[in-house]
């Protein structure tokens, strides 16, 4: 198979890779706080803390958000833009997932700058930016499809989470990448309901996730942001 002139699978890859400088590799997104406290000890522990996260969380509302941000993007609708930018943030149940959330945005929004994506521009400062606002933009303006972005987005966040449970568990290498092999496979269904659900359907919440993030932000010795 021949990939010709096209250029969106480069991309997307670039996109997701951990070597994009947005300090996505600083943040366990109260995984550090989850394997502090002896919530996560075993490989078993490890999958069930992010199959739940990815299916309550990341495929309830990142995922649908991140659809609709690409449509916007795509028609050029700036106020639905902002509209879902804020909605995301709002879902946000701890500082530190609102830190994370906006500082990566921003450097995302930093890098597309450089990389002359114009719209970027407007968005170095503000307050709702956000990882999934700008890269579903990247993902029009490169012309990544919408199920390949949602795809590649809940990837990226995958493999970060899974680096920082090899470092913190910790697990072994061969044990962390059966668990990417694991959890992957549940992705697609979790992109085509990401594209057919309502927007009042959308919504989910993991209380486990906002009591370690709120008790991170307090905890004296850590490696990681969240």
């Amino acid at each position: 198979m021949v990939m010709g002139t096209d250029l969106s699978l480069p991309r997307l890859l670039q996109l997701v890779s951990p070597g994009l400088p947005i300090g996505m590799y600083s943040y366990s997104q109260g995984l550090e706080r989850a394997v502090n406290d002896g919530w996560i000890v075993t490989d078993e522990d490890a999958a069930a803390w992010l199959k739940g996260l990815l299916g309550e969380a990341l495929a309830r509302v990142d995922a649908p958000i991140l659809a609709r941000l690409y449509d916007a993007w795509h028609h050029d609708d700036h106020q639905a833009v902002s509209y879902w930018s804020q909605i995301l943030m709002a879902y946000r149940e701890t500082a530190e997932l609102r830190s994370e959330d906006r500082q990566t945005g921003q450097a995302l929004a930093r890098l597309l700058d450089k990389l002359e994506i114009v719209e970027a521009q407007a968005w170095l400062r503000r307050p709702d930016a956000t990882l999934a606002t700008l890269f579903s933009l990247a993902a029009v303006r490169w012309h990544i499809t919408k199920t390949d972005a949602i795809a590649g987005y809940l990837w990226g966040w995958l493999e970060n989470q899974v680096l920082c449970a090899v470092k913190l568990v910790p697990l072994g290498q061969v044990a962390g990448q059966r668990l990417l092999m694991q959890l992957a496979a549940l992705l697609p269904e979790m992109v085509n309901q990401a594209i057919t659900v309502g927007d009042d359907e959308i919504g989910g919440s993991v209380f486990g996730l906002a009591l370690t993030s709120s008790r991170h932000e307090m905890q004296y010795s850590r490696l990681f942001r969240s």
